[in-house]
């Protein structure tokens, strides 16, 4: 493929929520070719980016210890979209800091705070000790 199609092809596997930049994608098929892993050709004008042999070898010794990076992104987990829950949060804080009064802003880092806290209390399966509350 071409730096252009894996990206696209990157962006396709991973249902959108990654479209890697050229800056992320040809310093990675120059690492690559430097390891061997990869041989790149001109192609009409363009960079072609072939497995070489030892890239083979390498992604059928690690296909069964290495899980498939996309595989958790082929389906939505029991329906509850995450991203976009994020996406909202993301815009709302953006308005308040531009936006917002002083104190408005600082009630907002407070808020952010303890939902990162309370994230990482679930993941532990500890009880959050308070939820924070707002008004709208």
């Amino acid at each position: 493929m071409h730096g252009y199609q894996l990206m696209q092809a990157i962006s396709d596997r991973s249902g959108g929520r990654w479209t890697p930049s050229p800056g992320a994608i040809y310093p990675t098929i120059s690492q690559l070719e430097d390891e061997g892993l990869v041989a790149v050709s001109a192609d009409a004008g363009r960079k072609l980016v072939t497995l070489t042999d030892a890239g083979r070898e390498l992604l059928a010794t690690q296909r069964d210890t290495r899980p498939d990076p996309f595989a958790q992104n082929s389906e939505p987990r029991a329906g509850v979209d995450l991203r976009g829950l994020l996406e909202q949060v993301h815009g709302a804080t953006r308005e308040v800091g531009r936006n917002g009064t002083d104190a408005q802003t600082a009630a907002a880092a407070e808020i952010l705070r303890d939902a990162r806290r309370s994230l990482y209390l679930l993941l532990a399966e500890e009880p959050a000790a308070s939820t924070p509350t707002t008004t709208d």
